[in-house]
């Protein structure tokens, strides 16, 4: 069922042109458990004082978009970009309830959590439209060749979209920037690690050349 909403979504999608854009829209994109809510929090910690987002070990904990306002950050030159931060649920191709059950939820809360974390799927994609640019989270110790990952970056790039990859989990000793880099090698990719802020200076320096 997933899966099929995923093609229908991505294959309908149009620019609306007309659409009225008072601040930059910077979007967290990507599957789940990449680490997008944690890079989030990173930025918001860093610039604003405060956590955005919540975080764990099961996916798909991010089933609805939250947007913090009004996030300005500064390179070493002192110029500014101010924007409003969308941190998106993970997109996926098939959502199991008895993948809840799996990491402990009972069966009630398991289908719960299925048909909020599908109905994020279908947010996720239509908010698209509302992207200035777009972050790609993407685990660097998962293979980057998954379909998900190409539906997205395919859909970005036809249709315009600037898009930083941010390659996260450098800190863990799987991690292989390289095999992301050779997957896409149009775009540019930044390694980091939102956890500790590894390399977090280099990512937003790059914030400021897509926007």
């Amino acid at each position: 069922m997933v899966k099929e909403l995923f093609k229908k979504w991505f294959k309908n999608l149009k620019l609306n042109p007309f659409s009225k854009r008072d601040q930059i829209k910077l979007g967290l994109y990507g599957p789940p458990n990449g680490g997008k809510s944690t890079l989030a929090n990173r930025i918001c910690l860093d610039w604003l004082g405060q956590e955005m987002s919540t975080v764990s070990h099961i996916a798909h904990e991010t089933r609805e978009i939250t947007i913090k306002e009004q996030v300005t950050i500064k390179n070493k030159k002192g110029k500014e970009l101010t924007f409003s931060l969308v941190d998106t649920p993970g997109i996926a191709t098939r959502i199991d309830y008895e993948d809840f059950i799996k990491k402990g939820l009972k069966k009630n809360e398991a289908k719960k959590r299925a048909k909020e974390a599908t109905k994020g799927v279908i947010d996720s994609i239509k908010w698209l439209d509302n992207m200035d640019s777009v972050i790609v989270v993407l685990d660097a110790t998962e293979d980057p060749y998954s379909q998900v990952n190409i539906t997205i970056l395919g859909n970005l790039q036809a249709r315009n979209i600037p898009v930083l990859i941010a390659a996260n989990k450098v800190d863990l000793k799987k991690a292989n920037l390289e095999v992301i880099r050779s997957a896409f090698p149009q775009y540019k990719v930044v390694g980091l690690s939102a956890k500790y802020g590894k390399n977090i200076e280099e990512f937003y320096e790059q914030l400021f050349k897509i926007n």
